[in-house]
């Protein structure tokens, strides 16, 4: 079957990749469409260490075409949102319904896929990018089939990890006075989600100047070009002294120390962009005494199985938008030209076909 790979020097379009056949509790999904996300630009870019070589992509929507032993919450045919957490949903932290926290659902990449003789790993507990993938059944969600899922497979990760800041980490409620720094596929999400709960004070920040008309789509009430501005000035003046939350969607030492800035006393500073790693970051202690607050977001805080039905409902009545953050749908043999209109700022978010 086809598959994108990265064998740590360059990204391979395959067609001979084999994945394993489903044990208890799996399922296999015949994936249709997946977006490209930063994180895997960032793997690609040596950003984090990976097992090498690895099935790229998590961020999908695809069909349901076989079911293990046991399951039971999906059947074959369903149409599907793949999430990343292959929690086991038995930890006390799965239970208590927190399955970000989840230890089984992290830092352990499977290796379902064969290739020329060598294991293959998955990436994220998925590889989207591949036509045919073997995961736990609790990481797919049905939804209903008339949701087009070159739209639906950007829930599975752009939508989850901004919204789920929002509406799960954060908490944000009506009047609130939000900022989002960086204005990639998360942080349009971050800045609807802010929308929609009703936050009346949402401003986007940004170097690319481009993204000031998007970025007013989706929700912001004023942008600040970064790169023209100095946007912590420009923050405060516009929030009337300070935030009450700053979501970082770059995960800079730079940005993370003007975050912190950028708060009201009392506010919070979401990080969810994904630092490179052994990133430190230095902020002074003062700030902190007056109640500000410092938060990691591991994909939204999110429950995918109540999250996603819930982010379909909203795009289905028009207040969550999907369809507008899909900036170009590519075929599977282009993926090298979507990496590169993703690295020239040229998407919010890029969707590959995978159906053959």
């Amino acid at each position: 079957m086809r598959s994108v790979l990265f064998d740590g020097d360059k990204n391979l379009i395959i067609d001979d990749l084999d994945v394993r056949d489903p044990v208890e509790g799996e399922v296999v999904v015949r994936m249709q469409a997946s977006g490209l996300c930063q994180s895997d630009l960032s793997l690609i870019d040596g950003k984090y260490p990976f097992p090498l070589p690895v099935a790229l992509g998590h961020e999908g929507a695809g069909i349901v075409e076989e079911v293990g032993p046991g399951v039971t919450a999906v059947r074959v045919g369903d149409h599907v949102v793949t999430s990343t957490l292959a929690s086991c949903g038995q930890c006390a932290h799965c239970v208590a319904g927190h399955p970000t926290m989840c230890r089984r659902s992290y830092g352990a990449p499977d290796a379902p896929f064969r290739w020329r003789g060598q294991k293959v790993h998955n990436f994220a507990a998925l590889s989207t990018f591949s036509e045919r993938i073997v995961v736990r059944a609790g990481q797919t969600t049905a939804i209903p089939e008339d949701i087009p899922l070159t739209s639906a497979c950007l829930i599975g990760c752009a939508v989850l990890t901004g919204a789920g800041a929002v509406f799960n980490r954060a908490r944000v409620a009506v009047g609130d006075r939000v900022v989002v720094v960086g204005t990639g596929g998360v942080g349009l999400n971050c800045l609807q989600a802010a929308r929609i709960a009703g936050a009346t004070t949402i401003v986007a920040v940004d170097t690319n100047g481009a993204k000031a008309d998007v970025a007013r789509r989706f929700g912001a009430t004023h942008f600040v070009d970064a790169s023209v501005s100095d946007a912590l000035e420009a923050v405060r003046d516009l929030t009337a002294g300070g935030a009450d939350h700053v979501f970082d969607c770059v995960g800079a030492p730079a940005t993370v120390r003007q975050g912190l800035d950028m708060l009201d006393w009392a506010g919070q500073l979401v990080i969810l962009g994904v630092p490179a790693a052994g990133t430190e970051f230095t902020v002074p202690g003062g700030p902190l005494y007056l109640d500000r607050s410092i938060l990691g977001c591991r994909y939204g805080s999110s429950r995918p199985a109540a999250d996603i039905p819930r982010y379909v409902e909203l795009y289905r009545s028009g207040r969550l938008l999907l369809d507008e953050l899909v900036t170009r749908i590519y075929a599977f043999d282009d993926f090298h030209t979507m990496v590169d209109d993703a690295r020239a700022g040229r998407l919010d978010r890029g969707v590959l076909t995978i159906a053959s």
